[in-house]
């Protein structure tokens, strides 16, 4: 793993946390103590990879950053970025859901929304958003088919600035039933 350093248009790739403190020591403005090359030193050895931003002066910073690249071209030229395993494992994890969604497969489904329906208060005659939660049993194509017919269904019945949620999200949930009922 080497480190990416960069103080206005001094810049280097280093592949240790010492060659980084050395680099950081032949700039004169950058005042390095035993707190900050300690800090370093736990950056380096520590698993995050996020960009590390070190403040010298009021909106003054340098940066460290973490990369695979092995020359600084190959950094400049973004050749070997490294996906964080969270963002890996949000798509592995919201993949399936979109899947199923749009996995056609007739029958009988049921869909459960929470929505925002628009109400008025009969005291005041003004409107406001109430937290609505709505449940159907209908035939349809697929999860997505199910959550398209609730909505057109609602829209005729409810007022038009009603909020409905996206069919991804947390808020609509369906289930098949099977072929018969």
């Amino acid at each position: 793993m080497n480190l990416y350093l960069r103080y206005f248009d001094r810049e280097t790739l280093v592949g240790s946390a010492d060659e980084a403190i050395d680099f950081l020591r032949s700039i004169d403005e950058i005042d390095m103590n035993h707190v900050l090359e300690a800090d370093i030193r736990d950056y380096a050895a520590s698993d995050m990879f996020f960009p590390k931003r070190y403040k010298i002066r009021p909106r003054v910073y340098f940066i460290i950053i973490k990369t695979e690249a092995a020359t600084m071209a190959d950094f400049k030229d973004k050749k070997a970025l490294r996906s964080h395993p969270m963002v890996e494992e949000k798509e592995r994890m919201a993949s399936p859901v979109i899947l199923k969604l749009n996995e056609e497969r007739e029958g009988w489904y049921e869909g459960t929304m929470d929505f925002k329906r628009v109400q008025m208060v009969p005291g005041t005659g003004k409107f406001q958003y109430r937290d609505t939660h709505f449940v159907a049993q209908l035939k349809a194509m697929s999860g997505m088919d199910c959550y398209n017919r609730i909505v057109e269904h609602l829209r005729q019945r409810v007022d038009e600035r009603s909020q409905f949620p996206s069919a991804k999200g947390k808020n609509f949930h369906f289930k098949y039933l099977g072929m018969c009922k």
